[in-house]
């Protein structure tokens, strides 16, 4: 008898860990992920995500519907985070170092701790770029025109307060010039200015120069080595720059997202990652795959919040 009753507790105990694992496991909702996109379309936010889509199917059965909220160089979005729902339906793109110098000017409608980093998949180098007809064929040669008729050449960014303003800013000041930056929605609306010639020059990124290879001109890249795509470009430090910097990407969820919900959203873009031929389509597009997971989050925004007060000082933001 004691027999009997020891296996039917034994059974009982098993089949409700089996439907505790289970429930644990089904903490996302079962249906297509909104993905807010806080930029224009054709973007480097948005095609990392429509190539991130097809992996995350796989992986759940689900996909994305991607949905778009420009504005502020992504403040229009973020300032909204916190009043999207909190069942794990739905998550926003974010930027570095958007989140942590918009908040500087008071004016964001944010704040960075409002701000609840998922993920962070990504980084894009910095580079300096000119349309492929541009007189100006190297960096000695945009330095020399600048010195010549300080502020006048007009240089393209997405948002103020972005990583295209800092590197703007960063290189002015490393170089001894002064150009005129002009902010723009979206890194689409960039390169048409570029190529529209409304702007001298545009301070983006490694992708720029990937996705319009031969209407552009890559003058340096912000890396410790020259990249794959660029093997005839040079580093900024080759050229005497201390330049190594660039935009990463993540994603976040509303403030109340319960934490097995973000663990879950976290381990599944860890493993959108690490799927080879989606980690090959980030490398040749420009990208470099970054894997900041919900264990290294906490110490990687308190070390970028220190890090981006003293860049908030060479802006002007804060004293």
């Amino acid at each position: 008898m004691m027999t009997h009753r020891l296996g039917r507790a034994v059974a009982a105990l098993f089949a409700f860990t089996l439907a505790g694992t289970a429930a644990s496991a089904q903490t996302l909702p079962a249906r297509d992920l909104t993905y807010i996109i806080p930029f224009n379309p054709g973007g480097e936010s948005d095609v990392t995500a429509r190539l991130q889509e097809p992996v995350y199917r796989r992986l759940t059965g689900h996909g994305f519907v991607i949905q778009y909220k420009t504005g502020g160089g992504g403040a229009a979005a973020w300032a909204q985070l916190n009043g999207l729902p909190t069942d794990g339906g739905t998550m926003m793109g974010f930027n570095t170092p958007h989140i942590f110098l918009q908040p500087m000017s008071g004016k964001a409608g944010y704040r960075t701790a409002d701000i609840n980093p998922v993920y962070i998949f990504q980084l894009t180098p910095h580079a300096l770029i000119v349309a492929a007809d541009s007189p100006i064929k190297s960096i000695e040669e945009y330095v020399a025109a600048a010195k010549a008729k300080p502020g006048a050449i007009t240089v393209a960014g997405t948002g103020t307060h972005s990583a295209n303003h800092v590197a703007q800013q960063s290189f002015d000041q490393a170089a001894g010039i002064r150009t005129t930056y002009v902010p723009f929605t979206g890194t689409g609306a960039t390169v048409t200015a570029l190529l529209g010639k409304q702007v001298a020059a545009l301070w983006n990124f490694t992708t720029v120069g990937v996705e319009q290879k031969g209407k552009v001109r890559v003058l340096a890249v912000a890396m410790e080595q020259r990249h794959p795509q660029f093997p005839d470009v040079p580093t900024f430090r080759e050229k005497g720059v201390d330049m190594v910097d660039g935009a990463m990407r993540g994603v976040a969820v509303p403030a109340g997202t319960p934490d097995p919900v973000r663990r879950q959203l976290s381990e599944t873009f860890r493993q959108i990652n690490a799927d080879p031929a989606f980690r090959q389509k980030m490398i040749d597009g420009g990208y470099v795959p970054l894997d900041v997971g919900q264990d290294k989050l906490p110490a990687f925004m308190a070390e970028h919040t220190r890090r981006y007060a003293e860049i908030g000082k060479l802006l002007g933001l804060v004293k």
